[in-house]
């Protein structure tokens, strides 16, 4: 895995409080980064990249 880093999104204040990501070619490893140690959950890459995607698009179950 490439070197880990944290999100853009963590501000000051609550900078650790932080989802922090690895990629490789083919997989991206997610993490807590108050807890690096403990456990990390590792997602093909094309899986993650659709994931992402979804939480850009529109809520549907809302109504119009």
């Amino acid at each position: 895995m490439d070197k880990w880093r944290k999100s853009s999104h963590s501000g000051p204040g609550d900078g650790n409080e932080c989802v922090e990501i690895a990629a490789s070619p083919t997989r991206i490893a997610v993490r807590d980064s108050k807890a690096p140690a403990e456990a990390t959950l590792t997602f093909p890459t094309a899986a993650f990249t659709r994931f992402l995607e979804g939480l850009k698009e529109p809520d549907r179950r809302e109504p119009a």
